[in-house]
């Protein structure tokens, strides 16, 4: 029960650990012997220091002594395996001493805390080599020691280059995968920045929404208490004193209901504004990275919805940075509206031009279109041909909400049925100058 509650970073050093006891006494068959028949140079090496990088709970000496026995294991084994008659004795004197190469590695590794330079490659493949040396060197003071072998001294210049060659080897592997996984990193960070952008797109529009309410609530404040000044007049001209009376409370009462909702929604709008509106760099973005954000976006809500549609989009003409959450908000919406139009299988195409002043975006679908009587309808606020399983109707103000936005970049907006075939096609076009950063 104890090893089901250990930590997920100690699982996986042991994973490594066990895919380490496998995978180093099997690189270390691909060897030679430039010393002499008992000295063994081989890629078992670099791929034990490789796994040795990868630890973060276990400390090196473990997985080195063991690693170390089985590597000794493995090859007498092995030579069990070739010969079938084996001299057990002979097998031993002839592979001991790598126990003391893998073992000193091992040590010296934790020793000198090699770990600590696992975002430094250069610094860790010049420890690297001098760990190898001195892990050779206690390899053959052990077989001087039991064996009485000898080494002379124009072998140590090939030991060191080994020993060069197996700490490039590794490094230039770890750099490699260091590299996949900052691409990965890039990639993962990528995807929540447009995630968030959406959010803020739609918080975007949610502040114009809210904008309108206090416009409309700041209206009914001032009819409501025009209503109840009117009815002081009445009151003073002793006109059914007692029903005016009352129709004076609940005037005023009505004015000062509507101001507080007037109050509340300004400090909703207040905080919103606070968020989305201090213009930095970030709220403007190149227009290819903005219709790609749309166009990964609405698959993946077709998706979501069991559709298959591809979106395709072409930009004509030179475009500074535009405002992200002005034209996610406009653009999305009527890519939204299309894919969930389209029935089940169907494209929708983007072609976004620009000249002196204007920008045009025309969005094209292949969907079932809009009727001819709906056309001069589907702009207002509550008008919806859309419901859910259950016959409720959607919102209808997601075109309103464009229409809205559109009039007050001083654009214009429209909708007709696609001259190729079924579907429709909405054209959007807004002044440049209001989209663009202000110099």
């Amino acid at each position: 029960m104890t090893f089901l509650n250990i930590s997920p970073l100690l699982k996986k050093d042991l994973f490594i650990l066990a895919l380490m006891m496998i995978t180093v006494p099997l690189a270390g068959e691909l060897n030679f012997y430039p010393i002499n028949e008992t000295f063994r140079i081989s890629f078992g090496v670099p791929t034990f220091l490789f796994f040795l990088l990868l630890f973060r709970k276990i400390p090196a000496v473990f997985p080195g002594f063991l690693t170390a026995i089985q590597v000794v294991s493995f090859r007498i084994l092995l030579e069990f395996i070739k010969q079938g008659n084996l001299n057990w004795i002979s097998s031993f004197e002839s592979n001991f001493s790598s126990f003391f190469f893998y073992f000193a590695y091992a040590c010296f590794f934790y020793v000198a805390k090699a770990n600590r330079f696992y975002n430094r490659p250069i610094l860790m493949g010049l420890i690297g080599i001098i760990i190898e040396l001195l892990s050779d060197m206690a390899e053959l003071t052990m077989q001087y020691l039991v064996l009485g072998t000898t080494i002379k001294l124009t072998a140590i210049s090939e030991i060191l280059i080994m020993a060069i060659s197996h700490s490039f080897l590794v490094i230039s592997f770890f750099t490699m995968m260091q590299l996949y996984e900052a691409q990965a990193r890039e990639k993962q960070i990528r995807k929540q920045n447009e995630h968030m952008l959406m959010l803020i797109s739609n918080l975007y529009e949610e502040s114009i929404h809210l904008k309108k309410t206090l416009q409309d609530a700041e209206s009914i404040t001032k009819k409501s208490y025009d209503l109840y000044k009117g009815l002081n007049v009445m009151k003073n001209e002793r006109a059914a004193e007692d029903t005016v009376e009352e129709l004076r409370r609940q005037a005023l009462i009505i004015a000062g209901e509507v101001h507080e909702i007037k109050k509340d929604n300004y400090r909703i709008f207040a905080g919103l504004s606070k968020l989305i509106s201090g213009e930095s760099f970030t709220d403007y973005m190149k227009l290819d990275e903005l219709v790609s954000i749309i166009k990964k976006t609405n698959e993946n809500y077709a998706s979501l919805l069991g559709k298959s549609i591809q979106i395709e989009y072409s930009i004509e003409g030179v475009h500074p940075p535009y405002h992200v959450f002005t034209l996610l908000s406009i653009i999305n919406n009527i890519v939204t509206n299309s894919v969930e139009a389209i029935v089940n299988i169907g494209s929708i195409t983007i072609n976004i031009e620009r000249d002196e002043y204007w920008v045009k975006f025309q969005i094209e679908d292949n969907g079932p279109g809009v009727a001819e009587k709906h056309k001069n309808l589907i702009f207002k606020p509550g008008f919806t041909t859309k419901y859910d399983h259950s016959g409720n109707p959607s919102t209808g103000m997601g075109l309103s909400f464009v229409n809205e936005m559109v009039e007050q970049l001083k654009g214009e907006v429209f909708v007709d049925n696609r001259l190729s075939g079924t579907g429709s096609s909405f054209i959007i076009q807004l002044p440049a100058v209001h989209l663009m950063e202000k110099g």
